[in-house]
């Protein structure tokens, strides 16, 4: 079972605590790193996971790290937030962290331009760790920030398409829709209205739907955050523009913004058995791997298949890719144990059989390039959807700024409003968009 904070509302949630981070810049990687990896010792390593099994996976984990390295002794530390982990990150001390991990990918930019976290630099030159055998492009894009390696990743989550298949064998519909034109039209067949409600949804459009965010539908664009300048680039790519306008002719098309939110406001937990597509009340699910190990536990009334989400019906070609994130890993730049703090992160990030072992156990896709292909990964074959989603070279995620998940917030604000109806001129919108996200990334510098 995943961990809940990892996903993008909660991870855009949590950048104004990342504030913290910005005066924790008070060591680094060249100037603690005397001690001996091979002394006996004992490091702290703070996680985000809480919910039993996930703890269970990481003990494990940790485990086979210490027997491996019998002469490193960790204390594990669990339920971390990214406000706890920066209050400790800034108040330094020999109580806090050693070794970090983080869900929040999206504040990587600001971990690393801060000196939140260590440059890995000199451990990765080190331990002649070769990258781009290592880990696909896209996670070692998220985890460095112009140019600067502060974080390594540690499993990785690849977002699809959830379908029932009943609901689409009554509907005749013979395939998942690989076109946002397509989508169109089988959500259009698998919505039944009931009154000013509905019976059943063919699916949720709405930015405040479980995981229908703005970072999740551009990823099905071909896109571009920022140009080569570092300036905003959303009011000239014209993807943006085409996401926003098709994500509310989507909402028009299922019944309004109106009636599709009063219906949102039924839907369970989405992290319980209540869950809108496991309760049949929609009948497509924007989600990542991890759902699968819910539905399982939820035991569905129904057959679900697995899809990539559609494309842009002009990129076609790139059926198949998807959006990417993961959680992160990282050293405290005041811990005195950062050799043997790289020794915990080295295994826990590259090392072939920790990776399978503990992707199979917390149901994440895997992290490396070697694990990806492991025959000893233990998933259905459904799970393979978001292996080869991983794996895609058009697959991709948000980009990284200064100021963490901000620019993400902005863009947003905006999208909300227009889905609305609250914007009328999305050209001006998107302009006053981009000048407000260069700002904010220039006073965060």
């Amino acid at each position: 079972m995943p961990v809940r904070p990892r996903r993008a509302a909660a991870a855009l949630a949590a950048t104004a605590s990342i504030a913290l981070f910005a005066s924790a810049c008070t060591g680094s990687a060249n100037n603690a790193t005397s001690d001996d990896p091979k002394a006996e010792t004992t490091i702290t390593f703070w996680h985000g996971w809480s919910a039993p099994a996930e703890v269970k996976a990481i003990k494990d984990n940790v485990a086979r790290f210490e027997k491996a390295h019998p002469n490193i002794k960790v204390k594990v530390v669990g339920d971390i937030n990214d406000d706890k982990l920066g209050q400790a990150l800034r108040a330094g001390g020999s109580n806090g962290p050693d070794v970090v991990s983080s869900f929040t990918t999206s504040n990587v930019g600001k971990f690393c331009a801060s000196g939140a976290l260590a440059d890995l630099k000199p451990f990765i030159e080190k331990s002649k760790l070769d990258l781009d055998k290592t880990f696909p492009k896209v996670l070692q894009e998220y985890t460095q920030f112009e140019g600067k390696r502060c974080t390594l990743p540690l499993l990785s989550d690849a977002y699809g398409l959830y379908y029932n298949k009943d609901a689409f064998e009554k509907a005749g519909i013979k395939a998942p829709p690989k076109t946002w034109s397509e989508f169109t039209e089988v959500a259009k067949k698998l919505t039944k209205s009931k009154g000013d409600s509905y019976e059943q949804l063919g699916f949720m459009p709405n930015y405040l739907g479980y995981e229908t965010v703005v970072e999740h539908y551009m990823s099905q664009w071909d896109h571009t955050y920022f140009d080569a300048d570092g300036k905003s680039n959303v009011a000239k790519d014209p993807a943006f523009a085409e996401m926003m306008t098709y994500q509310k002719s989507l909402v028009d098309a299922l019944g309004g913004f109106k009636k599709l939110d009063k219906y949102r406001t039924t839907f369970g937990d989405e992290w319980g058995a209540k869950h809108p597509f496991h309760t049949g009340q929609v009948a497509m699910q924007l989600d990542g791997e991890w759902r699968l190990n819910f539905l399982e536990e939820a035991k569905v009334g129904f057959e679900v298949g697995v899809a990539p989400m559609p494309v842009a019906d002009d990129e076609v070609a790139e059926y198949g890719k998807g959006y990417l994130s993961g959680t992160i890993m990282g050293i405290a730049p005041q811990s005195k144990k950062q050799n043997a703090a790289w020794e915990l992160i080295k295994y826990m990030t590259t090392d072939t059989d920790a990776v399978v072992s503990f992707a199979n156990d917390i149901g994440n896709v895997p992290s490396t390039l070697e694990a990806l292909k492991s025959p000893n990964l233990k998933f259905d074959d459904r799970f393979k959807t978001f292996l080869a989603i991983a794996q895609h070279p058009e697959s991709t995620t948000m980009a990284g700024a200064v100021n963490g998940a901000t620019y993400q917030e902005t863009l947003s604000d905006l999208a909300h409003k227009y889905e609305k109806g609250q914007v009328t001129d999305l050209k001006k919108s998107l302009a006053d968009t981009a000048a407000q996200i260069d700002r904010d990334i220039a006073a965060a510098k």
